[in-house]
């Protein structure tokens, strides 16, 4: 059970996170601020209980609590079924439809999906005018992508080469491989291969058999990635 939270409640590759513009200051300037605000949309969440949970593993369903739009999620734990849910009101756009989508993110929240964006900073950046409101200019991306690799986890660390070596590879090797099944997206999978490329490579040389598994992760997600492509 911990095992399965701690997969749902890993970060997201920034890739998969959006922003909204909250307060807005400077409305009337040339150069108007506004606060950031991180958020991850409904189908970010149930491609994050398909993989963990399997397409079978997890359901949900809906409940009305007065004017109160409840979402119950439930996850299958070896033969029962345990149910966490949250709710919503309607929401400023399509109301009934954002209620529904408010009320599944929030009670996917208490499985811990997403749960880190509550304590990420919302930092000031540049906005520009979109219609009657304001979205987060080209510009100030980079920033927020810095941010939110500040707030993932760091990679395992490289086998090591002192007496403890081999079960350090065997450690390293376990932890890339549960990362590589975390990733969402083929974009978020080469970045991951990318940022320890040399690590890899590092195994390969030393513990064939700790690299084979890893490298058999990569490609059977990378597989699953054309699948899922070829489908849609």
């Amino acid at each position: 059970m911990s095992d399965i939270f701690e997969q749902l409640a890993s970060p997201f590759d920034p890739s998969e996170v959006d922003w909204r513009v909250g307060s807005v200051t400077k409305k009337d300037t040339p150069n108007p601020e506004g606060m950031a605000l991180a958020y991850i949309d409904a189908r970010t969440v149930m491609d994050r209980l398909d993989t963990v949970c399997g397409p079978a593993g997890w359901q949900n369903r809906y409940v009305m609590e007065g004017s109160k739009t409840v979402c119950e999620i439930g996850i299958k734990c070896g033969d029962e079924w345990v149910w966490k849910s949250d709710g919503a009101g309607d929401s400023d756009v399509e109301a009934e439809k954002g209620a529904l989508s408010d009320a599944f993110k929030r009670a996917a929240v208490r499985w811990g999906i997403g749960r880190y964006l509550y304590n990420l900073k919302s930092p000031w950046v540049a906005v520009k005018p979109f219609g009657k409101s304001f979205v987060i200019a080209k510009e100030a991306q980079p920033q927020l992508d810095a941010l939110l690799r500040g707030n993932m986890p760091k990679p395992p660390a490289p086998p090591k080469t002192d007496d403890t070596a081999l079960q350090a590879a065997n450690a390293f090797a376990r932890k890339a491989i549960k990362e590589v099944g975390a990733a969402m997206s083929e974009a978020g999978l080469n970045n991951w291969v990318s940022a320890w490329a040399k690590h890899i490579e590092q195994l390969r040389v030393k513990y064939p058999e700790e690299a084979k598994a890893v490298d058999a992760a990569i490609n059977a997600q990378r597989a699953s990635f054309t699948k899922r492509a070829a489908a849609e």
